[in-house]
């Protein structure tokens, strides 16, 4: 048994435990005009197997607090004050040694740019090995099993793959191979800061069924942050609103984008441009009225031919 308990198959998006739960964390940042509060008193939990979306706009404090769960905050920031409770543990006050033992372990992060996360002189398929010849395999086994996790990623012919540097792989590539590093470990927790921001469309939509997949088949809970409402729309099963360094509105998918009880939330959709009438290109605020009703067919056993996008085209 370790940290968390171990379930897998068969997840149950609610009425599981708690994996991550922050209780009015603040976050401030000292600098020479004084003192920037970053994250304010925010309160948020994660269940196993659920996927929690933190969308608002830039600089209003949603990388700060992934990073303040990772412990991963420059020298001049500081947990001001609150909790941050990893399975049911108080990690807020833990040592650079027990942190070290966790991140990787129990929660790993994945950043927006994989070439300032992957070693550019390093072939993925070894630097995936390295998070798991950490766990006492040996160097045959953990070929095996970071082949495996190249596969699980959606990589083709990883065994080709194993032994290219990253700037050989596209875009797309480098963030599969980053999200198997990622998930080396099997950790509960996993962290994904922008992941699909410099991505195409299509490969954006590629590795968003690619996180759905991963929470399905081992039961992670992830944090998704990102600027894309249709990205929130179409994995989430609650979304949380951040401005100004707090949580101004936390609910089901369906019910922020549908009934916004917060005036910054309905800001935040009206400032997305909608599908013009009579055309049927979807942008923006139309990507995420068209992934909440994929999502609502793939529940009912429906299959969108179109992958999310209307069958109309606009000339």
């Amino acid at each position: 048994m370790g940290f968390c308990p171990d379930k897998r198959e068969g997840v149950q998006t609610e009425g599981r435990e708690k994996i991550l739960e922050l209780k009015n964390l603040a976050v401030s940042f000292d600098t020479p005009q004084g003192e920037v509060e970053a994250v304010r008193g925010v309160d948020l939990s994660v269940e196993r197997g659920e996927i929690v979306c933190i969308v608002g706009e830039s600089g209003c404090g949603k990388t700060v607090l992934c990073q303040s769960v990772m412990h991963l905050l420059p020298a001049y920031s500081r947990v001001k004050s609150g909790e941050i409770q990893l399975c049911g543990r108080d990690i807020t006050n833990s040592s650079e040694k027990e942190l070290r033992k966790l991140r990787g372990a129990v929660m790993s992060m994945v950043f927006q740019d994989p070439l300032t996360t992957l070693n550019p002189t390093i072939p993925v398929g070894k630097q995936i090995m390295e998070m798991l010849l950490k766990q006492k395999m040996n160097k045959n086994q953990a070929k095996n099993q970071a082949l495996q996790l190249m596969e699980l990623t959606g990589i083709p012919k990883a065994g080709e793959k194993f032994d290219l540097q990253p700037h050989f792989l596209s875009g797309g590539m480098r963030q599969r191979c980053v999200l198997a590093a990622a998930l080396a470990s099997e950790p509960p927790l996993l962290l994904a800061d922008e992941v699909t921001t410099a991505l195409d469309v299509t490969v954006e939509t590629k590795i968003l069924d690619l996180l759905l997949e991963i929470r399905k088949k081992t039961g992670t809970a992830i944090i998704f942050v990102t600027h894309d409402l249709g990205a929130a729309a179409r994995i989430a099963d609650r979304v949380a609103v951040m401005c100004a360094g707090e949580i101004v509105e936390i609910g089901k998918a369906k019910e922020v984008f549908y009934t916004p009880r917060h005036p910054y939330t309905a800001r935040l959709l009206s400032s997305m441009a909608a599908i013009s009438e009579g055309r049927g290109m979807p942008v923006r605020r139309g990507q995420a009225d068209l992934h909440l009703k994929e999502r609502d067919d793939r529940e009912h056993g429906k299959r969108n031919y179109f992958g999310g996008m209307s069958s109309k085209a606009v000339f």
